[in-house]
């Protein structure tokens, strides 16, 4: 039996779990997020908390148990509170604004740059260079949290482009100037 899979998942205030068949469906005051359930997978509500079984305990069935503990944990948190992921840029203007329901990004290319925002996301730009992502779906908050900073990710020798908020760049030193020895 895998080890996470057995823990029990606490139920907030404010939210609803459905189970149809193979689909669950949660409901919160941040939205609603339903996902279909591998076969011998099973969801119980007991109470105010939720437990993930599995019908045996072959290897295959043990993996899936965690990693479905693990996204029915994830869609609990995700309708009662939310995801969120901060980016800043970094460079000489390097900017970044909102266009109805475009993310236009500036970072030195010739031309423009625009991503549509997923449904069920929200972005903020505050002072034009650092870009808040939030929304209930953890995977859509991380999957378009990365490909804004895959436009520009960030580079080692001078540091500049889209990096998380507080992530470690390590940096490298760039080429040595070569001495010349006078002759004597």
């Amino acid at each position: 039996m895998s080890r996470k899979g057995k823990m029990l998942i606490a139920l907030p205030k404010g939210v609803e779990l459905t189970v149809h068949g193979e689909s669950i469906t949660v409901k919160g005051p941040k939205g609603t997020l339903t996902r279909t359930l591998a076969p011998g997978i099973t969801v119980t509500k007991e109470e105010n908390q939720l437990l993930v079984q599995a019908a045996d305990n072959s290897r295959d069935l043990s993996r899936m148990h965690g990693l479905y503990r693990a996204l029915v944990s994830n869609m609990v948190q995700g309708v009662a509170q939310g995801f969120e992921k901060l980016l800043e840029m970094i460079g000489v203007g390097y900017r970044a604004a909102i266009q109805g329901n475009m993310l236009d990004i500036q970072v030195g290319f010739s031309h423009p740059t625009k991503l549509e925002i997923p449904h069920g996301i929200q972005v903020k730009v505050d002072k034009s260079t650092l870009i808040t992502i939030q929304g209930c779906d953890r995977q859509a908050v991380g999957q378009f949290a990365a490909e804004v900073r895959a436009i520009r990710p960030p580079e080692p020798y001078q540091g500049k482009g889209i990096r998380y908020k507080d992530e470690y760049v390590r940096r490298k030193a760039g080429k040595a100037a070569k001495t010349v020895k006078a002759a004597a």
